[in-house]
């Protein structure tokens, strides 16, 4: 059979689905990956790993330009016409709502959608609140044209379910994307008291909250390492680059830049910190639990399935940096706790989000 794995930003293809398409071609199909970055970039990267890659241009996963929109949209249905392929996966919020119609109205009969995440659109209050109804219908209309589409947690789920945009029969929960046990493996935990997070440098990741509890931290422990690993992002929620330079020039932060191979980082670090106010199911998180490390992440959609609260971690409330500094500094007085949690993180790794594992359900579920 041939799959087209659509994303709206081609790097993720790497990061978060890799291991799916490999699985897919292991088992004798054919898979086209379609984002919109250009093919002269990014075409020999997915020749690479015996994968098409084609551009679908037009698409801005962060734009609100409804003309470009619809030249994705209409970008996406040539594609898929001229690919024909026999299954279509989905995922990343434009992608799933421009795809799946676009699928279906050029005849594909297996459609499938992943959700990693409702996003800051959907959950958010104020002034978003009617950019969120379109995107509440769009979303229904999608969803009405796929044959599965795949949770990552309760929360998320739920959501969906309340506001009637989805019928249970549809939905098929998968514990995140899991995590490569190969390529992640167990490291020592270092001995002095190392913070590491991992992610785009937005407000939703509780980047503000993290900063925040770094200056208490440092206060009482000043030979604690604070570290920011990531890139400055277009979100709507992006944080400038000037206000954690702020952080890093009065020595609170220490900013590390971005990188493709976040394992030596995360073999440097003592405890992994996640802030976020919602998540799919944090990848980052699964990176470092796979490593043996210790885990602080809130108490927030996607986050709480990766911790039971005093065995691999702790969970936190969301934007209060006044608890999470709390952790920190019992993280920094409990260091044989530390190597306790991190082995449990391995365990709950490997029992539950071995990427193996969640992709024999996705490929079980599309008949792969």
């Amino acid at each position: 059979m041939k799959v087209m794995i659509l994303s709206s930003y081609a790097p993720t293809l790497f990061y978060f689905r890799e291991d799916m398409m490999k699985a897919m071609i292991n088992n004798g199909h054919e898979v086209i990956a379609a984002a919109p970055e250009p093919v002269e970039e990014w075409g020999h990267k997915f020749k690479e790993r015996n994968i098409k890659y084609v551009s679908i241009q037009g698409i801005e996963r962060t734009g609100t330009n409804p003309i470009k929109d619809i030249n994705g949209f209409l970008s996406i249905l040539k594609q898929i016409k001229k690919e024909k392929p026999d299954k279509v996966f989905a995922y990343q919020a434009k992608t799933i709502i421009y795809g799946c119609i676009a699928a279906k109205l050029a005849g594909v009969k297996g459609i499938y959608a992943l959700m990693g995440g409702l996003g800051s659109v959907f959950r958010n209050n104020g002034q978003k609140s009617f950019a969120r109804d379109i995107l509440k219908i769009e979303y229904k209309y999608a969803f009405s044209v796929c044959d599965k589409v795949f949770f990552q947690n309760n929360d998320d789920c739920n959501e969906i379910i309340k506001a009637d945009l989805l019928k249970k029969n549809k939905i098929i929960m998968i514990n995140g994307s899991g995590v490569n046990l190969d390529k992640f493996t167990e490291k020592n935990i270092p001995d002095n008291p190392v913070f590491l997070f991992v992610g785009r440098i937005i407000r939703d990741k509780g980047i503000i909250e993290y900063t925040e509890a770094a200056k208490i931290v440092k206060e009482k422990y000043p030979e604690a390492r604070i570290q920011i690993l990531g890139y400055f992002d277009t979100n709507p929620t992006a944080i400038k680059e000037e206000e954690i330079y702020e952080y890093v020039n009065k020595g609170v932060i220490e900013y590390l830049g971005s990188s493709d191979d976040v394992r030596p980082f995360l073999e440097k670090c003592s405890v992994y910190v996640l802030p976020s106010y919602h998540e799919g199911t944090p990848k980052s998180v699964l990176e470092a639990m796979a490593t043996g490390r210790p885990i602080i992440t809130t108490d927030a959609p996607g986050c709480r399935e990766t911790v039971v609260n005093n065995t691999n971690g702790f969970l936190v409330p969301v934007k209060n940096a006044n608890k999470l500094a709390e952790k920190m500094i019992w993280m920094i007085e409990h260091k044989e706790e530390v190597e306790r949690m991190g082995q449990e993180s391995l365990r709950i790794c490997k029992e539950k989000f071995d990427v193996n594992k969640v992709n024999e359900v996705i490929l079980k579920t599309m008949d792969l």
